[in-house]
């Protein structure tokens, strides 16, 4: 009980200071081996908690005629408040342990805290327009599509063009270059308006995709590295993620949550397939069209349709339903805090009587509490104000949350070693066709989803999540071993299931890593510019950017060493996240 009591004026510590000292408190206790918070920690536990309050509050009022107080009126009906709200937690919980929400955590569309059971919706049913929110899905789609049609294909574009084949690092990555600072100016844009930077964003991917299908009869490698640079700079991902977070209502926010991690997955699928189908060659005019350009030609059409689309069906949300729905959302946490700080004040069982007490009282505490309330008013504010530069939102990262973008880092780095290098890497060893090494791409990307309704229906409610990330880096680390060309000769079949493990583990890590950094990281990085999922996306595309640059420079030894030289740094990437993680894994909760 005295643990509860602190708890409680931790919380109001917190609401007042601006820093989760109750985040510390529980931490500090819930490693020990005989802390009962262990036990609360799971569905079940929690479960138990409720059963013995219930029975216990059953047994005080069957024996009530030996107690005063609040049992003199036994004809009056008692209510269990604090039942009822552990129960409303157990129903949340619930619904969070489940596919769809291990899914949308993918995203990190981060709440700010906990959500209260909705009393009004923060979103206007009415106000929801179904039809752009599939058009910032499909955007996602077709983005993800546009970026690894041409892994398949780059390195014979770069041959043709003149260049090495393993420039193929420097034409993938260039998309991942430009979107480091596509996602900041988007983020930014949002602020103000979702349907401008989707019109401009779908104007730079049409003009480059036309540039580096062109690039081939200009014989130019310059045309077709900015042709690249140019269809990241219309990376809207986090114009899609905002939406979502902003102006779909709550009870369809998981939901499309998922439809977006669902539509990356399946874009990064049908992206290297589209791009082995594309198996032609003829020409029109003076345009070439074969297995090299066709992919630039066909994601320019597929962009101006998608122009056109938007154009005509999407629907701007107004900027006063959005601040009327900050303004709700600050009024809930407020409730809640102030419900949380006054609980130790309430009653388990109340009464009639006992309420019409509480009724009367709150008009003099009202009138009490007024100053008290204006003077922390600003204090309040300061605390929950979002991250206005990199600078201020670097300052809000703990250890633990630097550790998980490390993670995160980690597993984009060594997907997009094996993503990329993989048709240069199939073709020397194997002498795979494109359309072969295009296959292999769609299968591994078919992964995604398989392995993500196994970990968030199964997996994810019989551990906690810190024992599913550590095992998942762990696998990858086995994966990176496994791939290492030590022995000859070098096999299909340890390429392949090297890959696969790698791949399916880096998903799998995925998901739990970015659920732990939406509950590690500070509140403050749920709205704004510099937000949490700016801060992911940045981790992970300079990941890219970095291991699309090492298989350019490691070109250089050869290709009978390209294999080995690139997946070294990812051994070491992933061995120090790791350690990392084992030195902050008693903070992650």
């Amino acid at each position: 009980m005295t643990n509860g009591v602190a708890k409680l004026q931790l919380v109001k510590f917190d609401k007042r200071l601006g820093y989760r000292f109750s985040n510390d408190y529980v931490k500090t206790r819930a490693n020990h081996p005989y802390s009962q918070l262990q036990q609360v920690f799971k569905h079940v536990g929690i479960g138990a908690v409720v059963g013995a309050i219930s029975r216990n509050l059953h047994e005080l009022q069957d024996r009530q005629g030996s107690y005063l107080s609040i049992y003199d009126h036994p004809s009056l009906p008692l209510q269990y408040p604090v039942v009822d709200s552990i129960k409303a937690a157990v129903d949340r919980l619930t619904h969070s342990t489940n596919f769809l929400n291990f899914l949308a955590q993918h995203a990190l569309i981060m709440p700010e805290e906990l959500p209260p059971p909705p009393i009004e919706e923060r979103v206007d049913d009415k106000e929801y327009h179904f039809m752009s929110l599939l058009l910032n899905l499909a955007n996602t789609f077709l983005y993800m599509v546009n970026t690894y049609i041409v892994v398949p294909t780059a390195d014979d574009y770069s041959m043709s063009l003149g260049a090495a084949a393993t420039v193929c690092g420097i034409v993938i990555g260039a998309m991942a270059v430009a979107q480091v600072f596509s996602s900041v100016y988007f983020s930014a844009w949002s602020n103000k308006s979702y349907f401008k930077p989707l019109v401009f964003s779908s104007i730079v991917l049409f003009v480059g995709n036309i540039m580096y299908a062109l690039a081939y009869d200009l014989n130019s490698i310059a045309v077709l590295l900015i042709g690249r640079l140019f269809c990241g700079l219309g990376s809207a991902r986090a114009v899609n993620r905002r939406y979502i977070s902003d102006c779909v209502p709550l009870k369809y926010r998981m939901q499309a949550s998922a439809g977006f991690v669902s539509a990356s997955a399946l874009g990064m699928a049908c992206g290297p397939a589209l791009g082995g189908f594309l198996q032609t060659n003829f020409r029109i005019y003076k345009l070439t069209f074969n297995e090299e350009t066709l992919p630039g030609w066909v994601m320019a059409v597929a962009w101006l349709v998608y122009l056109i689309w938007l154009c005509i069906s999407f629907k701007e949300p107004s900027r006063e339903i959005e601040e009327n729905s900050i303004r709700q959302e600050s009024n809930a946490e407020a409730i809640e805090n102030d419900s949380l700080e006054s609980g130790p004040k309430q009653p388990l069982l109340i009464s009639s009587e006992d309420k019409q007490q509480d009724e009367d009282g709150e008009q003099e505490c009202d009138e009490d509490g007024e100053q008290e309330c204006d003077e922390s008013e600003e204090v309040c504010e300061d605390s929950h104000r979002a991250a206005t530069s990199i600078r201020s939102a670097y300052r809000l990262l703990t250890p633990s949350v630097k550790v998980q973008l490390l993670i995160y880092f980690m597993l984009k780095y060594a997907m997009e070693i094996l993503l990329s290098e993989s048709s240069v890497i199939t073709t020397y060893y194997f002498q795979w066709s494109t359309s072969t090494v295009a296959i292999f791409l769609f299968c591994v990307g078919l992964t995604v989803l398989p392995v993500n309704i196994v970990v968030g229906n199964y997996i994810s409610n019989m551990f906690e999540d810190r024992q599913i990330l550590m095992a998942s880096e762990i696998m990858v680390c086995i994966g990176v071993l496994l791939s290492f060309h030590i022995f000859s000769p070098y096999t299909v079949a340890q390429y392949v299931c090297s890959g696969l493990i790698m791949f399916v583990f880096a998903e799998v890590l995925e998901g739990v890593n970015l659920a732990l950094l939406s509950r590690v990281m500070s509140s403050r990085l749920s709205r704004g510019t510099y937000n949490g999922g700016l801060l992911s996306t940045e981790a992970g595309t300079i990941a890219r950017v970095i291991a699309d640059g090492t298989i350019t420079l490691a070109g250089y030894l050869g290709n009978s060493r390209l294999l080995n030289a690139t997946l070294l740094p990812s051994l070491v990437i992933c061995v120090s996240s790791i350690i990392a993680t084992c030195y902050t894994y008693n903070s992650l909760y």
